[in-house]
């Protein structure tokens, strides 16, 4: 791009964002396990709400909202638990859902739980200040710096979630039989339930 921009930066940028953000969590789970249950053009709506809530909690975090969140620790408890209790409300949604076949009538999960869930997440403020704070993309502008990492985030972001939704929706042609919907909806809503409890350990 510019001249001034560190390659190594960079680097270091996008393999911080590879190992912190595209991990297994509950937003990366959540987009592959409703793209498995729905099929992926119907889970669509809920990857871009997780995707919008994503970058919202980037620009916050660039705007320094960590801030409040190391000043106010109250805070992250009850945004904790309002984000487990839909994170189990997803998992049952999943753990119960018919065969692909049968749910024609039935609504995914839509934008704004989507949205809500990724926002109300205090673990993706940190995960997603350390990734931006870790690299200086442009040391001779501050301002420079911040928006060029805002929008190379924002890019993967949509990227990492695009691929957990592909990996989940590969599963739609095995969810068509009824034995095997059942066994992977139910791992998959396991894996949520697991996420949820991990956070308190």
């Amino acid at each position: 791009m510019l001249p001034e921009t560190s390659l190594p930066g960079l680097v270091s940028l996008l393999a911080s964002a590879a190992a912190l953000m595209a991990s297994p969590g509950p937003a990366t789970l959540s987009v592959a396990a409703t793209a498995a249950a729905y099929g992926f053009w119907r889970s669509l709506p809920y990857a871009l709400g997780i995707n919008l809530g994503t970058i919202l909690v980037l620009l916050a975090m660039a705007l320094g909202a960590s801030t409040l969140l190391y000043a106010l620790p109250a805070l992250a408890l009850p945004l904790s638990i309002a984000a487990s209790l839909y994170i189990l409300y997803l998992a049952f949604r999943i753990a119960t859902a018919p065969p692909l076949t049968d749910r024609t009538s039935e609504l995914a999960p839509g934008l704004a739980p989507g949205l809500l869930l990724a926002v109300a997440n205090p673990k993706a403020y940190l995960a997603i200040g350390a990734v931006y704070s870790k690299a200086v993309l442009m040391p001779s502008s501050a301002l420079a710096d911040a928006v060029l990492k805002c929008v190379i985030l924002s890019i993967a972001i949509i990227v990492i979630h695009t691929v957990w939704a592909l990996a989940g929706s590969a599963l739609t042609s095995v969810l068509r039989h009824p034995q095997a919907s059942r066994a992977v909806n139910l791992i998959l809503a396991a894996a949520l339930v697991l996420v949820v409890i991990a956070d308190y350990l």
